[in-house]
Parts: C-alpha cells; structure tokens; sequence
C-alpha cells in the first residue's frame, strides 16, 4: 500500500495543482518573459515546482518519517526560492538558505561526517552546490523533469535493493511527481518549474544522495553517476566561466545543452537525447553498484571518457556552425 501510495498520489496531487495554477491570477504574476539572456520566445508561467513540492513533500513525509528533516528543509528552500520567484532576494539570502539547509539536514541525518570538519565542510559545499546547479540546469523543455524522474527512481530503486524502506519511498515519490510535471514541460512547454522546484529538487538530489551514503545503501560515487549529465554541464560551465573571468552569478547561455540548441539541435531532440544519456547513467550505477571493484572502475573510467569526448564534440559544434544568438529555437528557458 505504501507503495501504490508514493507512486499514485504524489503525480495525482501535482497534476491537479499545476492545472488550477496554471488558470490562477499566479500564472501571469509569476510568468517567464524573454529576455536579453534567456532563450526561450514566449511567457511562461514558472508554477511548475510549487505543484510538484505540494504533490512531493506531504507525501514523502508521510511515507518517509526518517527523512522529515530533509523534507523539511526542502519546504524551507521552496517558500525561500518562491519568494525569490516573485521578487529577487540578495544574492546572500538565497546562498545562505542553501547553505544553512545542508548544514542543518547533514548534521542530522548523516552525524558522522561532523567526526571530520573538513568531510562536514565538504559534504555542506557539495550539497550547497547541488542546490544550485539543479537550479542552473532548469534550462530547457523537459530537462530537469527528465532528470527528477530518471535520477529519483535510480534512487528509489538503489535503495529498495538495500533494504532501505523509507530512502526508496521517499525518492520514489519524487520521481512520481515528475511525471505530472512533464505533462506540462515537455517541449513546448506550458509550465516551467521555477526556483521554487529546482532548488529544493537540487538539495533533495544531494541529501538523499549523502544519506544513501552514510547508511551504506551505496558507495559515494552512486549518486554522482546518477545525476552527472546535470553536474558535469554545470560544473564544467562553471569552471570555463571562472578561468574566463567572468561574473559566474549573471545569467548566460553557456550550458552544453543551451549551446547544442543554439548550434542547431531541435529541442526536442536534445531532450530525447539527454534521457538516453540520464537512462544510461542510472542503470550503469545501479549494475555498477551490485557488482566488484574492477567493473566498477571500469564503469566510472568509461565514463569520463565519455563526458570529455562529448564536451569536446559541443566546442566543435559550437565553433563549425555561426552564433544564433537571435531568433533562438523556442524551448529554451535559462
């Protein structure tokens, strides 16, 4: 019943909520109009990610009361991101949120790591930067919710196979949701999810991940493999953006999968192709995991090379074809 419960109501709950959403005076407050920055052609209401954390959170708690502190935190960043939603906060406020929620969610539910400050410090910065590099990524037409649903369910099933009840409820109601959402998000879009989705989806991604983690339900380098294509764009972008000099928190169009589409790529088809990329992450973690150290360093090798060939094979698509940066592919919301 628990079971039929994580995977029936949470996408039911969201369905119904981004429907009146979407029909609420909410839609046009809380609309994405183009910009110079941004890549997509029309307003869209960004109410997705309310939907899903109303479909998500009461339901995880329910079914996952050992996780109530991350389910707690994550509403926490959700009412902090909406407010961003509806009028930017300092940059400082939402850092700090981020900052205090991974804090706060590692002390409890993972109390050991604080036996080394430095492993504590590290495992604050990386959940932090999961937090927002979700966030980043939230970018294109189906994206983050193919991420949710294929990422959350690697989870659910990773921890289902350890015999963790409650970390694969808890993910699985995740992934249950995202479905509702890809109702409205996949390209074209109708709905997009907001700060108010990605970034508690993010912090959820890391947590979950660093729990999984500490109760031994898999090794620490699962829940990388299962969300790399997100944090291997975001952190090689980032990394460009740095040794550039450039001002890392304004907006931009730098992404891998923002430049495929700018080169040409149908964004349905960059959709498309990062599932098969999302697919393939997950179930080499999940074969990777149950099997001997020698496969699994195969595995985790094969894949870096994997992303070093496909990052160098975007510099040379990006450079063959000429910037599009005007009358961009609709599709796009960074």
């Amino acid at each position: 019943m628990s079971w039929l419960f994580a995977l029936c109501l949470p996408p039911a709950i969201a369905l119904a909520a981004m429907a009146v959403l979407k029909r609420s005076r909410w839609a046009q407050r809380l609309a994405d109009h183009p910009n110079e920055r941004s890549l997509h052609t029309q307003a869209t209401p960004r109410l997705g990610g309310i939907a899903m954390m109303t479909g998500i959170l009461p339901i995880a708690a329910a079914l996952a009361p050992a996780l109530d502190v991350a389910w707690a935190a994550a509403f926490g960043l959700a009412l902090v991101s909406f407010a961003d939603d509806l009028r930017s906060l300092p940059v400082f406020v939402r850092l700090g949120a981020h900052f205090a929620a991974a804090a706060l969610a590692i002390s409890l539910l993972a109390p050991a790591a604080f036996g080394s400050l430095v492993l504590a410090a590290a495992l604050v910065l990386a959940i932090a930067w999961m937090t927002n590099l979700y966030n980043f990524m939230d970018g294109a037409d189906g994206l983050a919710g193919g991420m949710t649903l294929i990422g959350f369910a690697a989870y659910a099933l990773g921890a289902w196979r350890a015999g963790d009840a409650m970390l694969a409820l808890g993910s699985a109601t995740i992934a249950s949701a995202s479905i509702a959402f890809l109702v409205y998000n996949f390209p074209p879009a109708r709905l997009f999810m907001g700060d108010a989705g990605s970034i508690p989806l993010g912090f959820l991604a890391g947590i979950l991940g660093t729990y999984g983690v500490f109760t031994g339900a898999w090794p620490p380098w699962f829940p990388l493999l299962v969300f790399s294509p997100f944090a291997v764009d975001a952190t090689v972008t980032l990394a460009r953006r740095l040794a550039r000099g450039e001002k890392i928190w304004i907006a931009h169009r730098q992404h891998c999968y923002q430049r495929l589409v700018l080169s040409g790529w149908n964004v349905r088809r960059l959709a498309m192709v990062e599932y098969i990329v999302m697919l393939a992450a997950a179930a080499s973690a999940l074969v990777a995991s149950a099997a001997g150290l020698a496969i699994q360093c195969a595995i985790l090798v094969l894949w870096f090379a994997f992303y070093v060939v496909a990052i160098f094979t975007v510099e040379g698509m990006e450079r063959s074809k000429a910037p599009r940066d005007e009358g961009a592919p609709p599709g796009l919301n960074g």
